[in-house]
C-alpha cells in the first residue's frame, strides 16, 4: 500500500518538499499538478507549495520575477483557507503566488486606507471576496425584502466609491465577485411573494456588481453562479457559524481556479492556437478504417456529442482562437471529409494549418508553430490518445495538453475547464485572427516560391501605418502589452486604463502600428510607448505581434519615431531593453538602428542615440505616418 501511495503525484510533490528541492525544481511542479484531478489533492498540494518561500524559488532559478503574481486578499469573512487553493491553481499555470491576507472583515478599511497592504504590497491582483453576510449582518430580526433591497443599494454605492478610490490610487486589478443567495436566507421569509421580491433584489445586486467591471477598466468580477452550478455548496454551516468562514472550501477552490485564469491572462500567458486530433476527438471513429461515411458527427448519440464539440470549437474560432490539425491520417481523405461530409460543422477553411500525415505529433505541432510564427507556449493540443498526449507532453513541455477520452459527451467540459483562451476584452483583431493566420499559408507559399527573402518581401507589398493611438486602438494596444512576449522590449503590462492615461497625457506618445500586404490587412500589429523629458524622447517600450516578424515593420516604425523626434526639436532618444526568457531575440534591436549602449544594470540595458544621422525606411515597404503634426505626416513609397 505504501509503495503505491508514493507513486501518486501528491506524494512525489511531498518528497520534493521533504528533500528541499521544490525551489530548484519549481518548473516541474505544473506537470505534477496536471496529473491531479481531485480538488482535495490540489488543495493539499497548495498547502505543501505554500511552505516554500517565494524568494527561495527565485534564488534557486525555479522561477523568475515575471512568473510571480502578488495578490492581496481582503473581504468580510475568514479567508486564510483561500491561500492553499490559490497557490495550487497559480502553480498549475507556472505562476508563483505572493499572498498578503488581510484581517477579518477589513475590506472597507483596506480599500479606504492607502497604508493598507492592498496598496503597499504592490499587488497585481486585489481580491475583495464578498459574501451574503455583508448584507444580512446589517439586518435586524423582522427584516423584509424591501430592507434587503435598501441595504444592497447602499452596498453598491459604497463599493462604487471604494472601487473608484482604488483605481485612482493603485495600479493593480481589483477583483470582486457575485454573491450567492442561499436557501437559509430565502426560507426566513415565510410568504412566497416576499421570497420573489427578495430574489429580484438580490439579482439586481449581483447585476450591479457585474456592472462595476463595465464601468471600471481595472476591475474584474468573478461570477460565482457557474461555479455553484457545478454542485458545490456555498459553505459548511458549522464553519460559517464558528469560524466565520462564510464561503466554503469547495467554493473557494472554484473561485481560486477562476482567479488563476485571470492572473494568467494579466501575465500575458493566454493561449492562441487550438491544435486538434481528428479520429475520436473531432469525429467518432477512425477515418482510415471506417471511411468518410462511417465516421460519426451527428445522427447517433455519440455523433451528437462530437457535433457539440465541433460547434464549441467553432464558437472559440469566431472569437479569435486559431485552429490547426495534427492527425495521423492521409491528407486527401481528411480534406475530403472536412469539405464533403454533410454533418461536419468544422470545414477545412476553418483551419490555419492541416497537418494530416504520419509524422509524430510533436513534429507536426512544431511545424504549425513555425508556419504561424508563434511560440509553442501559445498552443493547446487536444487528443483522445494517452500515448500521443504523453509523447507531446514529454517532447514539447511548453505545449498545453488537454486530455479527452472515449466519452465524447465530456469533450466540451474538458476543453473549457481551464479557460486557456481567456482574454480581458475581445478586439476586432481577435475576431479576425483566424482569417489573418489562414492568410499565413498563402504567404508561406509565396516565400517557398521566391528565390530569396528579399524577393519575397518585394513581392509581398508590405504597407505600414504609424499613428497616434485613438479610441479605437486603445483596447488592442493594451492587449498587445499583455499578450506579446517575444518582441516586447521591456514586457511592461498595461491594461486599457493605463494605456488611456498615457494617450491622454501630452507628455506621452502612444503609437499604434498597422500593417497589410497583398494578402490583406493585418490590423494593429504593434505599438510604441514613449515620453518626453528635458529635450529628450524616452522610448518606454516597443511591441510587435509575432505573426508579422521579419518584414521590416519594426525598423520602419522606429525610423519614423526618430524622424518625428528630430523634427519636433528633440536632441536625443533614449531606450531600455529588459531581458526575459522570451525576448532575447530582440536584444540587439536598438543597436541595429544605431543606438549606443549607455548602461547595463544586471542585464537591463539602456541605450542612447543622437539624431544627426537617421536610419532609412526599408525599401520594400510603403510607410504612412500620421503623428498629429504637419511635420510628422508623410508617406514613403519604395523606389
Amino acid at each position: 500500500m505504501t509503495a503505491v501511495l508514493e507513486e501518486t503525484p501528491l506524494a512525489r510533490l511531498r518528497v520534493l518538499h521533504n528533500e528541499g528541492r521544490i525551489a530548484a525544481e519549481y518548473r516541474a511542479v505544473p506537470a505534477l499538478l496536471a496529473e491531479m484531478t481531485d480538488p482535495v489533492d490540489l488543495t493539499r498540494a497548495g498547502q505543501v507549495l505554500s511552505r516554500t518561500d517565494v524568494c527561495d524559488v527565485l534564488a534557486a532559478g525555479g522561477a523568475t520575477d515575471a512568473d510571480t503574481v502578488t495578490v492581496a486578499i481582503t473581504g468580510h469573512a475568514t479567508l486564510g483557507t483561500l491561500v492553499a487553493p490559490l497557490t495550487a491553481q497559480f502553480a498549475r499555470h507556472g505562476l508563483l503566488l505572493r499572498p498578503h491576507v488581510g484581517d477579518f472583515d477589513a475590506y472597507i478599511r483596506d480599500l479606504q486606507d492607502p497604508g493598507s497592504e492592498v496598496y503597499t504590497s504592490g499587488a497585481d491582483l486585489v481580491l475583495c471576496v464578498l459574501d451574503a453576510q455583508i448584507v444580512f449582518d446589517e439586518l435586524a430580526p423582522g427584516w423584509t425584502a424591501q430592507d434587503v433591497a435598501a441595504v444592497t443599494t447602499a452596498k453598491l454605492a459604497l463599493l462604487e466609491r471604494l472601487v473608484t478610490g482604488y483605481t485612482e490610487r493603485a495600479g493593480g486589478r481589483l477583483v470582486l465577485n457575485t454573491v450567492p443567495l442561499q436557501r437559509v436566507h430565502t426560507a426566513q421569509l415565510v410568504d412566497l411573494r416576499s421570497r420573489a421580491a427578495l430574489g429580484i433584489a438580490w439579482r439586481q445586486f449581483n447585476v450591479g456588481l457585474l456592472a462595476l467591471a463595465e464601468r471600471h477598466a481595472r476591475v474584474s468580477v468573478v461570477d460565482l453562479d457557474p461555479v455553484l452550478a457545478e454542485g458545490v455548496p456555498v459553505h459548511e454551516p458549522r464553519m460559517a457559524v464558528y469560524a466565520k468562514a462564510h464561503l466554503g472550501d469547495e467554493l473557494l477552490f472554484g473561485y481560486a481556479r477562476e482567479v488563476a485564469h485571470l492572473a494568467r491572462t494579466v501575465r500575458g500567458r493566454g493561449k492562441k492556437v487550438l491544435v486538434l486530433d481528428l479520429d475520436n476527438t473531432v469525429w467518432g471513429g477512425v477515418l482510415g478504417d471506417d471511411g468518410q461515411d462511417g465516421i460519426e458527427v451527428a445522427t447517433t448519440f455519440r455523433g451528437e456529442a462530437f457535433g457539440r464539440f465541433q460547434r464549441t470549437v467553432k464558437q472559440l474560432a469566431a472569437q479569435g482562437v486559431v485552429l490547426a490539425i495534427s492527425s495521423k491520417n492521409d491528407h486527401e481523405p481528411v480534406l475530403a471529409a472536412l469539405r464533403e461530409h454533410p454533418d461536419m460543422v468544422l470545414r477545412d477553411s476553418d483551419f490555419a494549418r492541416i497537418n494530416a500525415n504520419w509524422n509524430a505529433k510533436d513534429v507536426n505541432i512544431r511545424d504549425i508553430a513555425g508556419v504561424l510564427n508563434l511560440g509553442l507556449d501559445s498552443m493547446v493540443f487536444v487528443d483522445d490518445s494517452a500515448f500521443e498526449r504523453g509523447l507531446v507532453a514529454q517532447a514539447l513541455p511548453e505545449v498545453t495538453v488537454v486530455a479527452v477520452d472515449e466519452e465524447p459527451a465530456l469533450h466540451v467540459e474538458r476543453l473549457l475547464a481551464d479557460g486557456w483562451f481567456d482574454t480581458l476584452e475581445l478586439t476586432e483583431e481577435d475576431r479576425a485572427r483566424g482569417s489573418l493566420y489562414r492568410a499565413e499559408g498563402a504567404r508561406q507559399e509565396l516565400l517557398d516560391g521566391s528565390g530569396s527573402l528579399a524577393d519575397y518581401l518585394d513581392q509581398l507589398g508590405v504597407q505600414v501605418t504609424v499613428s497616434r493611438a485613438g479610441a479605437a486602438e486603445v483596447a488592442r494596444v493594451a492587449q498587445l502589452t499583455l499578450r506579446t512576449n517575444q518582441f516586447n522590449l521591456t514586457t511592461e503590462r498595461l491594461d486599457q486604463a493605463d494605456v488611456q492615461r498615457r494617450v491622454d497625457d501630452p507628455a506621452h506618445l502612444v503609437l499604434a502600428i498597422r500593417s497589410g500586404d497583398r494578402f490583406g490587412d493585418n490590423g494593429v500589429v504593434g505599438a510604441v510607448f514613449a515620453h518626453r523629458g528635458a529635450g529628450k524622447l524616452h522610448i518606454d517600450n516597443v511591441l510587435l505581434s509575432c505573426r508579422v516578424f521579419a518584414r521590416g515593420i519594426e525598423q520602419a516604425a522606429l525610423a519614423e519615431v526618430l524622424r518625428f523626434a528630430r523634427d519636433t526639436g528633440v536632441t536625443s532618444v533614449h531606450a531600455t531593453y529588459r531581458p526575459t526568457k522570451k525576448n532575447t531575440k530582440v536584444r540587439d534591436f536598438y543597436p541595429s538602428l544605431g543606438f549606443e549602449t549607455a548602461g547595463d544594470d544586471a542585464g537591463t540595458l539602456t541605450f542612447r542615440r543622437d539624431l544627426t544621422d537617421l536610419p532609412g525606411v526599408p525599401g520594400h515597404l510603403t510607410l504612412r505616418s500620421d503623428l498629429g503634426t504637419e511635420a510628422a505626416t508623410t508617406e514613403r513609397t519604395p523606389a
